[in-house]
């Protein structure tokens, strides 16, 4: 692996490419740090240490940003406005049928509908930045640190406006700097720049829990904690890689003096085909009861002193409960709008193309629904146990919020890297070298 990473710095053109991947890399991590105009730092990061770095109810979204949100910082909405643009741009694909026939169309509709989440993320960088400023101003962004009403001291029209649009602007900016990886550098820019934003705060997360730690100073707790991450990865890659492969038989067909078909292939069906989607779906439907409480102000309403007790902390079992079966419902809801069998089992009827023993059309998509069905469900379940991990580390570790191997984030980061490993090797291939994997 180390050999063939040397070849690939000793290859011209691909080693510009992993050079300029690490170049914007270091502009995005800086513009993490660069300060939001009108926040008063100080007080900052007081409540942050006053919260041992947990992000309470905002916590996902400084898990994207990189910390960048909690430090209110230029990138403080990281890569989530062009994430739920994106989301909500393929949901809209199913209900919506100008989106669909877009899709339809290769690489001019794809380019439409690229445009159409442009304008999306740049509404939710504008929404969510009037959102967190506001949530800022009113203290309601560190409601546990003594000077929370105090991290943005002007709350004037003009302060908050400029606070919006640089935050607006830090978005467009990551959007783009995703862009110029995708299209000059390796790998989905988009993706890298997660997987950058996640792996940021774990150095800082594993030296937290060995200063805590009891057992040899902290250091059996920093170790047992890498055993833990290093199994957690092993499990994921396993999983991810994990493929139902269904042959597929092409007939010949003579057009003119020219064969055309008889070949062999297969449709390989992923277990985990919803990705990390279900849990960031879930995720985020439990986050909003909690938020009604909290910008309601009455929190002594029943139903609020309920909501209190069963949806926000995540050691309760009623909300490990929900958020498991939660996990298993998306995940069997997004596989079902991102496969279409009948959609599949048409294009191979129309090029002749069957699977063996399985009649053409109608059968062939019954067939595929009936093994994306029974794949679904070890890949579902697999997702709510990784998901989980992190809050019964927490109770194992009393109470500590900085346990860094999240299931989220183990998974963004093993299939982001495998992703990107992949496009090295098969450009390493390309020019007759060996891949990284080989």
């Amino acid at each position: 692996m180390l050999t063939a990473f040397a070849r690939a710095f000793k290859t011209p053109d691909l080693r510009k490419k992993l050079l300029f991947t690490l170049g914007i890399l270091v502009l995005f991590r800086l513009g993490q740090n660069v300060p939001l105009p009108g926040v008063d730092y100080r007080n900052v990061a007081q409540c942050i240490k006053e919260a041992g770095g947990n992000g309470g109810l905002f916590g996902m979204i400084n898990l994207f940003s990189g910390g960048a949100l909690l430090q209110l910082t230029i990138f403080a909405l990281g890569i989530m406005p062009y994430i739920t643009a994106s989301i909500i741009l393929q949901l809209l694909t199913v209900v919506i049928p100008r989106l669909e026939a877009l899709k339809k169309e290769g690489q001019a509709g794809q380019t439409k509908i690229t445009q159409y989440t442009r304008y999306l993320t740049l509404a939710l960088g504008v929404l969510q930045g009037t959102g967190l400023v506001a949530t800022a101003q009113s203290g309601t962004l560190f409601r546990t640190c003594a000077v929370g009403n105090q991290v943005v001291p002007d709350t004037s029209i003009f302060r908050t406006t400029v606070m919006v649009i640089t935050m607006t602007a830090g978005t467009v900016m990551i959007m783009w700097l995703g862009e110029l990886i995708t299209d000059r550098g390796i790998g989905n820019g988009m993706s890298i720049l997660m997987f950058t934003s996640i792996a940021a705060g774990f150095p800082g997360s594993l030296w937290s829990i060995k200063k805590s730690g009891k057992i040899v100073s902290g250091w059996g707790e920093f170790f047992i904690v890498i055993a833990i991450g290093l199994a957690m990865v092993c499990l994921v890659v396993f999983v991810e890689q994990a493929q139902r492969r269904i042959p597929v038989q092409y007939a010949k067909r003579m057009i003119g003096r020219r064969s055309y078909g008889g070949t062999s292939t297969y449709i390989p069906l992923k277990v985990n085909q919803a990705g990390v989607i279900p849990v960031i779906f879930a995720s985020s439907l439990l986050y909003i009861p909690a938020l009604i409480v909290q910008f309601s102000g009455n929190s002594t309403a029943g139903w609020a002193r309920w909501i209190s007790t069963n949806l926000t902390k995540g050691d309760h079992p009623f909300y490990l409960t929900l958020y498991f079966l939660l996990i298993v419902f998306f995940a069997f809801f997004y596989v079902a709008i991102s496969f279409n069998p009948e959609e599949v089992a048409d294009n191979m009827k129309k090029y002749g193309g069957f699977i063996p023993g399985i009649r053409a059309g109608r059968p062939t998509a019954e067939y595929l629904g009936y093994v994306l069905n029974r794949i679904t469900w070890p890949g579902s379940l697999y997702l709510g146990l990784i998901a989980l991990v992190p809050t019964v580390a927490i109770a194992l570790f009393n109470g500590t919020q900085n346990f860094p191997f999240g299931g989220t984030s183990i998974l963004i980061i093993v299939g982001v890297g495998l992703e990107t490993v992949k496009q090295i090797e098969s450009q390493l291939q390309q020019r007759n070298y060996e891949g990284f994997l080989r």
